[in-house]
């Protein structure tokens, strides 16, 4: 990593600056499995291993100009400038069998010296390499300058392994933008800002790589109007709008039709089976930036110098033309395309935080803060609906717990209503379409449940005194429910049937499930995912050292994270998201709980010392 900065004074106003940077990083994986594994069909005997690499590199060039000028009773602040950077991402994954050890560091060896050596005897460009005992030599696939597939090329370079393939990427984007942004203040009370920026990305087809996001914004020192009395330490109300773009998401070339080899496979005979080309993205000219419009409206306050502080904001934020990877029309020879979703997704709530410091004292101070933010998600003009959130589980091919639909939460529940089990342990549903029964399927309904929070807040403690101090954050996220497809996938009397392991609480249901009812989506397991977790937790002591010692400072401290968590949700965490898939959908998962490791908990013991 290597940053540089270089500025010049052109007048005692005006200013020049240019900022460069390079990132580079390269990586390896080389992964083994031995011949001497019993047991494992296309192992055994043969022994199997993957080579991979990754090559990381970006630059930066970033040109300002800024101007400063002071007046009698305000000043002005100019920036204007231009920025240019790109990322390149490039690397290999190879396999290979029929190795001639069965020690691991071996097998790394013969089969990196292997693919680094094929490599080094193709001349040009290519994706794809590979040989096996079907070949008479290096087979090579190329992409450019012209499409060309079976390529021989003779063996030029030792071959430790009998079977080997190589997909070869090297994919770069670039952003470059133009912007701007002025500074007025007036009096030292009123402080106007403006912004303009027009961003260009590669990633977008000609016509729409630009996108031109303005900002504007005003504040108002209240506290240093004449009328505000003297306990009035901070009050400022602040009002702002403008547009952000995103082009998040979106990955290489994705708007313009592209083709590549699809994968290469080795069957256990050694015989590498080769296959054509395979679309890997559709052309879409018009694809664009998404949008977000902002507007807010803010108010910071602080009395007694800040001893108690806060602020309250109100926001509102419609993202349009937000990038998905959407199904395309049919008939269509590929599973998805990416396109902007032709809808508007509403955020919008309040903020409020506060902080007191309750003890100041010379040896002894404690403080607290505390923040708690309501926001209201929907979905808005959308003409169709989208079915997500995958449900994964024996039983549950193509089941879907969410439904994306114009005046619900992206993220809302859909499926059946549980209402328990009859006579014979088989599970009854809400008769919703009025057919006079009760169906898993045809009765699914939106039921007022959705995976965001309606309510997130923190609470920060912080204390010291002497050479002691300790600080504490617990972390709250409230109105909102998870899918427990762990639960819905292995804990059904079907499990047992099938005899796996359950969970005991099953076997304490009454009347008893059957071991022949099915276990469809419903609202059996959706739960409340309300929690409060000590997020981490900090005590330490700072050493008091005498003025003969080698030492400026040591200082001994124990943290832990994740200490303690405070749910009903019966799952082992219910902020873990698994994204257990989407339909096709593009829409990206959350609220459903797979088989998900939790949060971890940690307890670490530092010492740090200064000389």
């Amino acid at each position: 990593i290597v940053n540089g900065s270089l500025e010049y004074k052109v007048t005692p106003e005006l200013s020049a600056k240019v900022n460069l940077g390079y990132d580079k990083s390269e990586g390896e994986t080389l992964s083994m499995l031995s011949g001497a594994l019993f047991g494992f069909d296309g192992v055994s005997g043969n022994g199997f291993g993957n080579y991979n690499t990754l090559y990381r590199e970006s630059k930066l060039l970033e040109a300002t100009l800024n101007w400063k000028k002071d007046f009698e009773n305000s000043n002005i602040d100019v920036l204007v400038g231009y920025s240019f950077q790109d990322f390149r991402t490039s690397g290999f994954s190879s396999q290979a069998r029929g190795f001639g050890s069965t020690d691991l560091n071996k097998m790394s060896r013969d089969l990196k010296t292997t693919v680094n050596g094929a490599s080094a005897s193709i001349d040009g460009a290519y994706q794809q390499f590979y040989y096996g005992v079907n070949t008479n030599g290096l087979i090579v696939n190329r992409l450019f300058p012209d499409v060309v597939a079976g390529e021989e090329v003779p063996y030029a370079f030792e071959r430790y392994v009998q079977a080997m393939t190589a997909d070869a990427f090297d994919n770069t984007d670039e952003l470059q933008s133009y912007f701007a942004r002025i500074n007025y203040t007036l009096a030292d009370k009123y402080l106007f800002t403006g912004t303009v920026r027009a961003d260009g990305s590669s990633r977008f087809g000609p016509d729409n790589q630009y996108g031109y996001f303005p900002s504007g914004a005003f504040a108002w020192k209240i506290n240093e109007e004449d009328f505000i009395g003297e306990n009035v330490s901070t009050l400022k109300l602040r009002l702002s709008a403008g547009i952000t773009g995103n082009q998040e998401g979106l990955g290489y070339g994705n708007f313009v039709a592209r083709q590549r080899f699809a994968g290469l496979g080795i069957q256990n005979d050694f015989v590498v089976n080769q296959n054509g080309l395979a679309i890997v993205a559709t052309d879409v000219p018009d694809l664009k930036w998404e949008e977000t419009l902002d507007f807010n409206v803010g108010l910071d306050f602080g009395f007694n110098l800040d001893r108690f502080s806060g602020s309250i904001d109100v926001y509102r934020r419609e993202t349009n033309d937000q990038l998905l990877r959407l199904p395309p029309p049919q008939p269509a020879v590929d599973p998805f395309q990416f396109g902007n979703f032709d809808a508007s997704i509403l955020n919008q709530g309040i903020e409020l935080a506060l902080a007191y410091d309750f003890v100041q004292t010379e040896n002894t101070t404690f403080g607290a803060a505390f923040n708690i933010a309501y926001n209201e998600n929907e979905v808005q003009d959308f003409a169709g609906a989208i079915n997500t959130g995958e449900i994964n589980g024996q039983g549950l091919s193509g089941a879907f717990a969410q439904r994306l639909e114009a005046g619900r939460s992206i993220f809302s529940y859909y499926m059946a209503i549980f209402e328990g089990f009859d006579s014979n342990g088989l599970p009854t549903y809400r008769d919703v379409d009025g057919n006079g029964v009760g169906d898993p399927i045809g009765d699914q309904t939106f039921v007022g449940e959705d995976a965001l929070p309606d309510v997130t807040s923190g609470l920060s403690l912080n204390f010291s005194s002497g050479n002691w101090d300790a600080s504490a954050y617990f972390s709250g996220q409230f109105g909102f429910s998870v899918y427990n497809n762990t639960a819905n996938g292995f804990f059904t009397g079907g499990s047992i049937n099938n005899a796996r392991n359950v969970t005991q609480d099953l076997l304490q249901l009454d009347p008893l499930e059957s071991g022949g009812a099915s276990a469809d989506v419903s609202t059996r397991f959706l739960e409340k995912g309300d929690f409060v977790r000590l997020q981490n937790a900090t005590i330490g002591y700072n050493w008091p050292l005498s003025d003969e010692s080698p030492l400026k400072s040591l200082r001994f401290s124990l943290t832990g994270q994740n200490l303690f968590l405070i749910t009903d949700y019966s799952g082992l965490d219910p902020e873990v998201t698994t994204a257990t898939g989407d339909l096709g959908s593009g829409v990206p998962t959350r609220g459903i709980d797979w088989a998900a490791f939790p949060n971890p908990r940690t307890i670490t013991f530092g010492l740090n010392a200064s000389f």
